[in-house]
Parts: structure tokens; C-alpha cells; sequence
């Protein structure tokens, strides 16, 4: 990791007067570094991406390149690559063709291009399929295609929008790793924006999770999972118990109508919180050897895990549990949960 390849300051877009897409979004991104954008449809995410690559103007704020500014500088001038989810392929070219087609507008003589291309072959795992068509390629092969058409060119940043959207889940996976060691490989900074919390958590050196136009928070995938720093985090990243309550004092909060242990301090006595618990962290035991007591609403076979719905006996609020063993609708559990598995957010 090196100097900050980009860094967006107080960057802000509007299409319409009083419409702003996006609001102050300050981010710097190391050199080399896999970096996410992650939120629901709408979010912003997307027009970060193309104010980075030069698509959009920003309304307010800076765009800055290995710390000079380039707000003003037009795609082609940015070393700066894009890959789209539409890979926009020449369906006229063939594979050969369609990787080496920047280089042949940059000029780049003949034996260049040839090694060029063969090497990015290679990276991508299609040696031999130089004189292919592209439309009788795989979705994950044209994707390839693709990734290998902008890198040819070795921008310094490649700039990744939803690439595996069209693909299967199966695929998606294999490219989620395909993706991330071809990173690695070239070693250069990629910013990718989805809408996949998997994907995100997945590839990414740190993730930026965005809503409404806004940074909510910034992290690595552990720290965005485990510490959410908001409550639209902890909902949008993998799936949470989110309660009101309140810290009695150090390592002590209330929620459920009862006391439970915790490794959070530093809140004022009886400051009002958020209480943040994983589904996966919640354990069962008999009834009357948890803290709470609950009873079994539904349960769902999740494939690796079942998941309960348990309503708590106390204020008869609602918990999601995941666990390997199976209770049935009806039986009454108790739940409890380890001190360092509660996650304590400021409210308000």
C-alpha cells in the first residue's frame, strides 16, 4: 500500500436543482487496493463511479489522481479504465481483436499488441480462444473478455460497475475469486460497485457502504460485519436482531426486559442504544437456562443451518435465530448470547 491513487473531496452531484444523487462523499483509495461500493438501487454508488471515471461531472467538490486534480479531464485522458456490466463487446471482432482494440487505437505496433494480448490471455485462462467470437463465448468468458480489454491498455485504476450482474450464482461465485486473484495479479486499484453483500465481503481490501447518497460507513469486510457502525449497516449487511435498550453501566445493557454482559463501555449510565445480535450468534439452550424465554414460531431448513423465529415470553418481540440443531414451532427455548457477540451502537 502507497500513496492515495484517488481521493474524492467533498464530492457532491445533483441532476435536478435540490435532487443531489449524491452529498459530501469524501474517500480516499490506496494504491493497489480492492475497494467496494456496496448499497441498494438508487444509493449513489454508481455515479461515484462514473464522476471517478469522468462520465459525470461532479456538482461540488474534487476529484483528485495521484493527488492532482482531474475534475476536468475528459475519460480519455484519466488512467482510469471501466468495465461495465454490459461488457459492450464488438460482437463484429473476435476475442484477439476485441482485447487488442485499444492498443490498435493507441498505435502500439504490431509485436507489441501480440505480446500484449497473449499475456492477458493467460491471466484471464483463455489461451487458444484468440479467433473465437465473442457471442459464442460464456457469460463468464465474455466477462473475461472484458476485464482483459481494459487492462491491456494498464490503467492504473480499473473501475468495475455491477461486472457480475448478468451472471448465474454459481458463476458469480467463481468469478467473485477469479475477480480478486486477477487483482492481485496485475496489481493494480480496483473500485467495484454492487448491490451484493457477499460479493463485497468477498473481494474487498475495505468496503464503502453508501445509502441515499451518503457514506454510512467505511471498513474492512470483518469490521463492516461485525462492528456495524449504523443501523442501516447492521440490516444491510448479512441479517441482525436490532433492539432498543440501554446501558446500565460498563460491560451491563438492557434490552428484552432484561440484563445482559457485554464488552462495550464508555456509554453514559442509562444512555439510550441500539443492541445489535447476529442471528449465528444466538444460542438456545432449555428453557430455563437462557436469559430469555422464548417460543419457536417457524422453522425454515436454510440448507447449512435452520432458521427460527423465536418470540420472546417477555415483551413478545421477535428474534431470528440460525443454528444447526432443529427446534420445532411450539417448544419453548431459552436464548442467550456471549458478552463479546452483543454489539452496542450510539442511537440518535
Amino acid at each position: 500500500m502507497g500513496e492515495y491513487m484517488i481521493d474524492l473531496k467533498g464530492v457532491s452531484k445533483a441532476f435536478r436543482k435540490d435532487q443531489w444523487v449524491l452529498d459530501d462523499i469524501h474517500l480516499s483509495i490506496l494504491e493497489k487496493e480492492f475497494v467496494t461500493l456496496l448499497g441498494p438501487s438508487g444509493c449513489g454508488k454508481t455515479t461515484t463511479l462514473r464522476i471517478i471515471g469522468g462520465f459525470e461531472a461532479a456538482t461540488r467538490g474534487d476529484v483528485l489522481f495521484e493527488g492532482k486534480s482531474i475534475r476536468d479531464l475528459p475519460p480519455y485522458e484519466r488512467q482510469i479504465n471501466t468495465v461495465f456490466q454490459k461488457y459492450a463487446l464488438f460482437p463484429h471482432m473476435n476475442v484477439f481483436e476485441n482485447i487488442a482494440f485499444g492498443l490498435n487505437i493507441k498505435r502500439v505496433p504490431k509485436e507489441g499488441i501480440q505480446k500484449k494480448v497473449k499475456d492477458m490471455l493467460s491471466l484471464i485462462d483463455l489461451k487458444g480462444f484468440e479467433k473465437r467470437r465473442v457471442h459464442s463465448l460464456s457469460g463468464g468468458q465474455q466477462q473475461r473478455v472484458a476485464i482483459a480489454r481494459a487492462l491491456v491498455n494498464e490503467p492504473k485504476v480499473l473501475l468495475l460497475d455491477e461486472p457480475l450482474g448478468a451472471l448465474d450464482l454459481q458463476l458469480r461465485k467463481e468469478m467473485q475469486v477469479e475477480l480478486k486473484k486477477i487483482q492481485e495479479q496485475v496489481g493494480i486499484t480496483f473500485l467495484y460497485v454492487t448491490h451484493d453483500q457477499e460479493e463485497a465481503l468477498t473481494m474487498s481490501d475495505r468496503v464503502v457502504v453508501m445509502n441515499e447518497g451518503r457514506i454510512e460507513q467505511i471498513g474492512r469486510p470483518e469490521d463492516i460485519y461485525n462492528e456495524p457502525k449504523t443501523p442501516f449497516v447492521a440490516n444491510f449487511i448479512g441479517e441482525s436482531n436490532l433492539f432498543e435498550g440501554e446501558m446500565k453501566q460498563d460491560n451491563l445493557v438492557y434490552f428484552q426486559g432484561k440484563r445482559f454482559q457485554c464488552v462495550d463501555k464508555a456509554f453514559a449510565d442509562t444512555e439510550k442504544v441500539f443492541v445489535v445480535v447476529r442471528p449465528e450468534d444466538v444460542e438456545l439452550t432449555g428453557k430455563t437456562n437462557g436469559i430469555i424465554e422464548g417460543e419457536v414460531l417457524r422453522t425454515t431448513f436454510k440448507g447449512i443451518h435452520y432458521e427460527m423465529m423465536i418470540k420472546s415470553l417477555e415483551d413478545e418481540k421477535e428474534w431470528k435465530v440460525h443454528s444447526t440443531e432443529r427446534r420445532t414451532p411450539g417448544e419453548v427455548v431459552g436464548i442467550t448470547v456471549r458478552p463479546d457477540l452483543i454489539h452496542i451502537m450510539k442511537r440518535g
